[in-house]
C-alpha cells in the first residue's frame, strides 16, 4: 500500500550515493549537481502534469524552485563574477518567475523552456570543467630525473 521495502531501501541507499557524492565533490562538480537536480525536478512535474496528479507537480515545480534560487542563485558572485554574474542573476530570476507562471496555468511549455536553458546552462558549465581537458591538447610527459631516488617497486622481478 505504501510501497515496497525494497523500494525504502533503494531510496535510502540513492539518498546515501547523493550524499557521498556531494560531499566528494569539487565546487564545480556541485553546481553540475545542482542543475542536473533541477532538470530532473522538472521532468518529474511534466509527468505530474500529464498524469493530472497537480499536488505533486507543484512540488517538483516547488523543488526545481528552490534549486535555482537557493543553489545557483545563491551561489553567484557578483563582484568577482561581473557582468556574466549579474547576467546569470537576472536568468535565474526569470527562470523561477517562469516556472511559477507555468505551475499556476499548468503549462508544460513553461517546464520545458526552464529546462532547456538549464540544459543549456549545465552544458556550457561542464565545457568549463577544470576537469576536463581538450582533446587535442598533449600534455608534456613529466621527465625523470636518473639520478633521484625512485620509488620502490614491490611488483620488480
Amino acid at each position: 500500500m505504501f510501497g515496497s521495502p525494497q523500494s525504502h531501501g533503494a531510496n535510502a541507499y540513492a539518498k546515501v550515493g547523493i550524499e557521498t557524492g556531494v560531499i566528494a565533490a569539487s565546487p564545480h562538480k556541485l553546481i553540475v549537481m545542482l542543475y542536473d537536480g533541477a532538470i530532473v525536478a522538472l521532468s518529474n512535474a511534466a509527468q505530474h502534469l500529464k498524469n493530472g496528479d497537480f499536488a505533486a507537480k507543484g512540488h517538483s515545480i516547488s523543488k526545481a524552485i528552490a534549486i535555482i534560487e537557493n543553489g545557483l542563485r545563491a551561489s553567484l558572485d557578483k563582484k568577482a563574477g561581473g557582468e556574466i554574474a549579474v547576467s546569470l542573476d537576472a536568468l535565474y530570476e526569470y527562470m523561477n518567475s517562469r516556472l511559477l507562471q507555468a505551475n499556476l496555468k499548468n503549462e508544460v511549455e513553461g517546464l520545458h523552456e526552464v529546462q532547456g536553458l538549464l540544459r543549456d546552462l549545465k552544458s556550457a558549465w561542464e565545457a568549463i570543467s577544470p576537469d576536463s581537458k581538450p582533446a587535442n591538447v598533449e600534455r608534456p610527459i613529466p621527465q625523470q630525473d636518473p639520478l633521484a631516488p625512485r620509488r620502490p617497486n614491490f611488483f620488480e622481478a
